[in-house]
């Protein structure tokens, strides 16, 4: 008996660069089906997708944003992801859950390649994904240039499903590949039926053939029956469609303009009625859909409110939860599907659906959640992307310094590509992530979720002192005041020590002439001093060894030794010629190949050490670049990085060693 659970849901994440217009094609989804009825403008501030102040203000997404809709007798829940690549930490997060993926982009042959970066999210994730081309009516560029430029990016085969008409110009409606029929864009409503464009019949036919010939590839009958010139059904072909995109196995193409509604309503009707269900990508996963499976599910994005609290965005993929249930030890308070900043409240969420769950204390992005008593293996989630670009933080009033750690705590739940930590080198405080527009948008939630006025500046570089010649050096501290006096006397022999050796302490006293426990006295008046050298910063790869000293029976003490350990080291350090060093990183640089010789040129300008580059093995016309940076080099590094690659390059950093800092730039350094 096949008990599966079939459930009439869809989720789907729009995700693309920056200003492709994901936004408004969510406010046109929604619209042409009926779930609002009259749509926001992102310019206006009323759109479902931005609803955040810092959205607003920025006509841009900062997070992810859901909308739901009932149309076709199927519930869609639609996530509508940041396109800018300093947040696209949210937008991996959300599509570990979603079911299928429209990629939303321009029609320009010189901004496809920052489709690069999703399209390999989405291929090694195996998530079934669809092309819509927006902005047409701005298309600079031939359509069938754009697609070819598509297919560069693209490890899975394109199928356009669509054949463009055009008046002059201007694109005015569309061939259905499949059905063969045109239709042109009416305003308003949907596309009206037309007779075909005889004019078109040969470039139509023609790709419609190589729709047919992809498809085939999967497709022992359909190759047989194009071999035999045998005219496959609509039913066939629509069959072949569905099965290939939900094995993500091609990838199908739409068009249109979402800010005027054209080609919405043809990429709606292919999520119908080609995109994978629920139970098909759950399996995927190894999931059951079965009836009375315990519940599994996985949290892809952390809200919070300073009124409403916390609310969890969850895809269940497993069971079914409902109201009050306990999930990980933790009791459900409530579960909500929400229509941008909106809550309506639910009984239950079934299997396949994304809905919000009230109060899940505890509970972080990409944790799974369960029912079950038994333990479970955890889902896979998003690995989390490493942050390039900090900036040290302090309060801009004093009182508010308690509030800090409570609102960064949340803020880093909502935002998991934030770090925070205090450096213990230079003992600012640091926020790490992805760009200066990341950090700037963090900064405004904390002033408007919990009213803390931040002030931000560049960090300082942690550089250390070191030493290039050796010494011997007396140092001797006697006081008087009435009473014991104070009275230590040592000699002491420095030298240096191989880079990344650090501090060592030796003695070599004979005779008592220094008692052994006034020893450990000389030793932390050596580590005091060490902490901060001539040159101002603290001094490593130093070797001390204590060779000779004097004490008196009365007048000595632990305290005396150490401050005549501090004398000797304050004048021996400088006739040991001490420098500058820096820390220097190991940077791996990726970048589309055509931008490798700038990557280059780059780092040789930021005063970087080429390693060598290669390419990537698993990303067609990649590479990685490997070099050393110093970390005073780095600030604005990932700003210039993505400037010369259309934003799409990137860097993961370590620190590595420590180097002499050049005499130009430590005259910089010590003057500033």
């Amino acid at each position: 008996m096949n008990d599966r659970v079939e459930t009439p849901a869809r989720n789907v994440a729009i995700v693309g660069p920056y200003s492709s217009g994901k936004t408004t094609l969510l406010e046109s989804l929604l619209f042409v089906s009926g779930a609002i009825n009259r749509k926001g403008r992102v310019e206006d501030g009323n759109t479902i997708g931005d609803n955040s102040i810092e959205a607003k203000n920025r006509q841009m997404s900062v997070e992810v944003s859901s909308g739901y809709t009932e149309y076709e007798d199927i519930n869609f829940t639609f996530l509508d992801c940041p396109g800018s690549v300093e947040f696209m930490q949210e937008t991996y997060n959300a599509l570990v859950g979603a079911g299928t993926a429209v990629v939303v982009c321009e029609p320009s042959v010189s901004k496809v390649l920052t489709l690069a970066p999703l399209f390999k999210f989405l291929d090694d994730w195996q998530i079934p994904h669809l092309v819509y081309i927006n902005k047409m009516d701005r298309s600079q560029d031939d359509f069938m240039d754009v697609l070819n430029a598509i297919k560069d990016v693209s490890s899975r085969p394109l199928v356009p499903q669509q054949y463009p008409i055009k008046q002059d110009h201007d694109i005015i409606g569309y061939i259905d590949l499949i059905t063969e029929q045109a239709y042109h864009y009416h305003q308003g409503d949907k596309a009206d039926l037309v007779p075909f464009p005889e004019n078109l019949k040969g470039l139509e036919t023609q790709a419609r053939q190589e729709m047919l010939e992809t498809l085939a590839d999967f497709d022992d009958h359909l190759l047989e029956e194009l071999i035999e010139d045998i005219e496959p059904s609509k039913e066939e072909i629509l069959k072949d469609l569905k099965q290939d995109l939900s094995a993500d196995l091609i990838v199908p193409v739409f068009f249109g303009m979402a800010k005027e509604d054209y080609g919405v309503r043809p990429l709606l009707d292919c999520l119908i009625k080609e995109a994978p269900s629920p139970n098909i990508t759950a399996e995927r996963r190894g999931l059951k859909t079965v009836a009375h499976s315990p519940v599994i599910a996985q949290v892809l994005k952390t809200y919070y409110s300073p009124q409403g609290g916390r609310l969890s965005l969850v895809r269940v993929w497993q069971g079914k939860i409902t109201d009050g249930m306990t999930l990980n030890g933790v009791r459900v308070g409530g579960i909500y599907r929400l229509m941008g900043g909106q809550q309506k409240s639910q009984n239950i969420a079934e299997v396949g659906e994304i809905v919000a769950l009230a109060r899940l204390e505890g509970i972080k992005t990409g944790d799974t959640l369960t029912d079950s008593e038994k333990e479970i293996k955890p889902l896979p989630k998003a690995n989390l992307i490493p942050p390039v670009y900090a900036q040290a933080v302090t309060a801009e009033h004093r009182r508010d310094e308690v509030k800090i750690s409570g609102a960064i705590a949340k803020i880093l739940e909502e935002d998991p590509s934030l770090k925070w930590e205090q450096d213990e080198n230079t003992h600012e405080v640091i926020l790490w992530g992805q760009g200066a527009i990341h950090l700037q948008v963090t900064l405004e939630r904390l002033s408007n979720k919990y009213n803390l006025s931040m002030v931000a500046q560049n960090p300082k570089i942690p550089y250390k002192e070191t030493i290039r010649k050796s010494t011997q050096v007396h140092g001797r501290y006697k006081h008087q005041s009435g009473g014991h006096g104070a009275f230590g006397d040592v000699y002491l022999d420095i030298k240096p020590l191989a880079r990344g050796e650090g501090f060592q302490f030796h003695e070599t006293i004979v005779g008592g002439v220094v008692p052994k426990q006034y020893i450990p006295g000389v030793e932390t008046g050596v580590r005091e001093y060490l902490q901060q050298g001539p040159l101002g910063y603290p001094v490593v790869d130093v070797d001390v060894t204590l060779t000779d000293g004097s004490y008196h029976s009365v007048d000595s003490s632990e305290q005396a030794f150490k401050q005549a350990a501090r004398i000797a080291m304050t004048e021996g350090i400088v006739q040991c010629d001490p420098i500058l060093l820096e820390p220097v990183l190991l940077v791996d640089i990726f970048t589309p190949n055509e931008f490798t010789s700038k990557v280059l040129q780059l780092v040789s300008a930021h005063r970087g050490q080429i390693l060598g580059y290669e390419g990537v093995r698993d990303w067609k016309n990649w590479d990685q670049v490997n070099a050393y940076l110093p970390q005073g080099e780095m600030q604005d590094f990932i700003i210039e990085l993505r400037s010369l690659s259309l934003g799409v390059g990137f860097f993961n950093w370590q620190y590595d060693h420590l180097e002499i800092v050049p005499e130009k730039v430590s005259h910089q350094v010590l003057a500033a």
